[in-house]
């Protein structure tokens, strides 16, 4: 509630008040000059009517909440889910606003602090700061007219003189309704970072796998985020247009979670198909549902110049997330060098290779080393003949119109590969262990 006054009888020279948690609330008006012999009388009306107002403080306090309960909608719940707590609030702040009439020194920085913790604890509840500010103008008309049917009541020729005090009064009640707005904001702010704070931790612990079993219901509460959905995770590493802005751009609608690492972006995708629709059903059948949704997720992507990007296979569950974490990372060691996408499920050999790098290196060594004897440009060149030749699906035509050289030119250059390599191009498993160590050499090689 609010504390009403700011009386003309404070000490001239007020020292500033210090908030728990703010910047100095300083005295809201410079000392002023002597008081006239109508000011003298003003006060001391001023204090017989507030000495009157603290006898019966009891009476305003209930005459307050009442007028809360019935005015102020969201106040009204609080004060059905808490009465005592309402009405101590009320009676405390009260009992500061009308002594402050009385013993503006002794009562004005314990106002101040009031206030500001008022501020606090209502903004900690959730009521709206609207409502909150509704109060500490309702609560200053009361004082106000009760001061105003007191004087009238006792000495109606006084009226005349409480009206110097007018002013004061008005200007007490907005200095404490900014007060405890500044306290109501900095609150809110103070709780904003521990949400977003708890979330980043939350959000950690369930892409690095550490999150216990028993903490995943609360997480999905705080996320706001299905404990059984679908996701995918979206792994980023590369150059960005904003140091501390998204790495990349989702598609309009897309329910996510980003998570920053020093070494690469991660954003959790909730898929909305895939879902089975009884607990006894499969989740899908032959092509899923969700691989179409992947495949739209990965065209709808925007993705800047050189950024990397891999996308892991769906997962079932926020227990899940830190195996989507492992896939989304595979995904991502497969991706070219120079930037791109890669959705796993459709580069799972590429993947195969870059998941265990040592036999990777083993595979490409044991396969292409003997190409490694001769001069790089020969190298190369029976390299990108042999990976073109297996683009085109085995077609020395398509092959040779790819690289502007005839088909027999592929052909020899084919024959020769066979000859230093040992390896045959008309045996399925050496074409399998082949395009396997092009792969490995492509994506392992610096």
């Amino acid at each position: 509630m609010p504390h009403v006054i700011r009386s003309r009888v404070r000490a001239p020279h007020a020292s500033p008040v210090t908030s728990p948690v703010t910047s100095p609330v300083m005295s809201s008006a410079a000392p002023r000059p002597a008081r006239s012999p109508a000011d003298a009388e003003a006060v001391a009306v001023l204090h017989r009517a507030a000495q009157a107002l603290m006898d019966d403080l009891a009476g305003l306090t209930h005459r307050l909440v009442a007028a809360l309960r019935e005015k102020e909608p969201a106040y009204r719940a609080a004060i059905e889910a808490d009465p005592a707590g309402i009405w101590q609030e009320a009676n405390r702040s009260l009992r500061l606003s009308v002594g402050s009439l009385i013993r503006p020194r002794e009562s004005r920085e314990a106002a101040c602090r009031m206030s500001w913790r008022i501020g606090e604890h209502r903004a900690e509840q959730g009521l709206p700061l609207d409502a909150l500010l509704h109060a500490f103008r309702l609560g200053g008309a009361m004082v106000w007219q009760g001061l105003v049917d007191e004087t009238t009541r006792r000495r109606p020729e006084d009226i005349r003189l409480l009206v110097h005090v007018a002013a004061d009064v008005w200007s007490f009640v907005d200095e404490h309704c900014g007060l405890v707005a500044d306290a109501y904001r900095a609150t809110e702010r103070r709780l904003a970072w521990r949400r977003e704070n708890q979330q980043r931790l939350t959000v950690a612990a369930l892409l690095d796998g550490t999150a216990r079993i028993a903490d995943i219901p609360g997480a999905a509460t705080m996320l706001e985020l299905p404990e059984e959905g679908r996701y995918v995770v979206v792994a980023a590493s590369g150059a960005s247009g904003a140091a501390t802005g998204p790495v990349v751009g989702l598609p309009p609608g897309t329910r996510a979670l980003r998570h920053r690492t020093p070494d690469a972006e991660h954003v959790v995708v909730l898929l909305a198909g895939g879902a089975p629709e009884r607990a006894d059903e499969p989740p899908y059948e032959g092509t899923c549902r969700a691989d179409g949704e992947l495949a739209a997720l990965a065209a709808g992507l925007t993705v800047p110049p050189g950024v990397r990007v891999g996308i892991g296979s769906a997962v079932t569950g926020l227990a899940a997330l830190g195996e989507a974490r492992g896939l989304a990372a595979t995904a991502l060691r497969a991706c070219p060098r120079d930037g791109g996408v890669v959705l796993l499920d459709e580069h799972l050999p590429a993947a195969l290779v870059v998941s265990s790098s040592r036999l990777g290196a083993a595979l490409a060594g044991r396969v292409l080393g003997p190409l490694d004897r001769l001069d790089p440009a020969d190298r190369d060149l029976l390299v990108d003949t042999l990976r073109t030749w297996l683009e085109a699906d085995g077609s020395a035509q398509r092959a040779g119109t790819r690289l502007y050289c005839h088909r027999n030119t592929v052909l020899n250059r084919l024959r020769r590969f066979e000859q230093l390599t040992g390896r045959s191009l008309a045996r399925p498993s050496d074409v399998v262990e082949i395009s396997l160590a092009l792969a490995a050499r492509r994506l392992l090689d610096s």
